[in-house]
Parts: structure tokens; C-alpha cells; sequence
């Protein structure tokens, strides 16, 4: 984990837009102001949906620039990450509850070059075992989910945000996601609670100005930023 300066970053769910024109769509939404774009991968397994695979992120990859931040709801993740890495992705976040040697599944996608990412389920606690990974540098961004993975539009579960917290205090430049009910109305919430990478499916793609949208969720997790650091600088003061 590098020391860089925090920044709100805002990850459109493509799962949400018209599939059946979804190069366009991406790059719309690029156009429109998305920072990165969330591709949520699903096995039929590990969750009860299935969505795109690494065909589809290398399809997309041929026609739509910028940053794919690939979620990989599946089992067994450590047998797609040279799969996805040649696809195109440039993070590839698996679930900490679908592998056992989580050091090992975050060196190999080290290697590649993908940027490292660990998802959590709302009932799954952070553990020592997870602090350490962040510790030893081996994790870009942690995920924590604000709802059951699987479907879209979901509640948004708001007391995962201790998780949040939590993580904040420890880790003042750990990229922070959250994924699961996200909306312009309850973005102070998250951003509070110190989540600077937004995912929202419906909150930004169904809204009736997917541009205002994202920017306004970006100006108010950036505001929470500087405000948070403002406040660590007044207490080493």
C-alpha cells in the first residue's frame, strides 16, 4: 500500500446499463465522468447470478478506454488471474471467503501488474488475518460490501460502515470501495465514514443525470477527505 494521496473515485456498475449495447454504455458513461468501471463477474457459484466473464472484459477492452475495476464474485479466483490480466483488467478484487491462501492469490495478481483488491461479505468480520495482508503491502483496496452480493438493487446496509471506520483509523490512504445501494442520498454516509471509491449501479446509471450524479457523489467524498485530513493535521498539530 503505497502513501499517495487519497482521492474520491467513482466506479459506475456496468451491470446496470443496457447490455445489449454495453461498449457503448461504458464509454458513455466514461465520457460522463466515471473515474473507473466496475465490472461485477459472477460464477452462478459463489453467488446465485451469473454476469460476464473474462470473454466480455476482453471485448469491452477492444473498444472502451480507462481504468476496469473487475469484482470477481466467483470461486476459486485464483484460476482466472492470468485469464483476466491478459483480458484487460486493471484490478482484480476476489472475495477473502473464497480462498484460503489469500498471500499467495495476492502475490500472483501482484505480478501481473492488476492492482490487488479484497472483498468482504457483510457478515464476514475484519480479521487480523486481513490486517496483515494490508500491512505487508500486498492490497490496493478493500471492499466492503454494503449489501449481499449477487443482485442489484439491494438496501444499502448502513452499519457495515463500522467496517468502514475501522479501516479508515488504521489505514489513512487505503483505498476504501463500497458496493451495494449506493446513492446521491446516502452518500454522506459512506464518505463520513471515510469510503473513497464509490461503486453505484441504479444510483448513477438509472439516474435521470448520470453526470450529475457522479459528480455530485464525487465532490461530497472529496469533501470528506479533505475535512478527515484536516483533522489528522489538527491533532499532529
Amino acid at each position: 500500500m503505497s502513501e499517495k494521496q487519497l482521492q474520491a473515485i467513482i466506479a459506475p456498475s456496468i451491470l446496470s446499463a443496457d447490455l445489449s449495447s454495453l461498449a457503448d454504455e461504458c464509454q458513455k458513461l466514461n465520457d460522463q465522468g466515471a473515474d473507473w468501471l466496475h465490472i461485477d463477474v459472477m460464477d452462478g457459484h459463489f453467488v446465485p447470478n451469473f454476469t460476464f466473464g473474462q470473454t466480455v472484459v476482453k471485448c469491452l477492452r477492444k473498444k472502451v478506454k480507462g481504468f476496469f475495476d473487475c469484482h470477481l464474485m466467483i470461486s476459486e479466483p485464483q484460476k482466472w488471474v492470468k485469464d483476466f490480466h491478459n483480458a484487460g483488467a486493471d484490478q482484480y478484487t476476489f472475495h477473502y471467503e473464497a480462498v484460503e491462501n489469500q498471500e499467495q492469490l495476492c502475490k500472483e495478481i501482484k505480478e501481473t501488474g492488476m492492482r490487488v483488491g479484497i472483498a468482504i461479505k457483510p457478515k464476514t468480520q475484519i480479521e487480523d488475518k486481513l490486517l496483515q495482508l494490508i500491512d505487508s503491502n500486498l492490497v490496493d483496496m478493500v471492499l466492503i460490501m454494503t449489501v449481499e452480493p449477487g443482485f442489484g438493487g439491494q438496501k444499502f446496509m448502513q452499519d457495515m460502515m463500522q467496517k468502514v471506520e475501522l479501516l479508515r483509523r488504521k489505514y489513512p490512504k487505503l483505498d476504501i470501495q463500497v458496493d451495494g445501494g449506493i446513492v446521491c442520498e446516502n452518500i454522506d454516509i459512506v464518505a463520513k465514514a471515510g469510503a473513497n471509491v464509490i461503486v453505484s449501479g441504479s444510483g448513477i446509471v438509472n439516474h435521470a443525470d448520470p453526470k450529475k450524479a457522479m459528480a455530485f457523489m464525487k465532490e461530497r467524498v472529496q469533501f470528506f477527505i479533505s475535512d478527515n485530513e484536516n483533522q489528522i493535521q489538527q491533532q499532529k498539530d
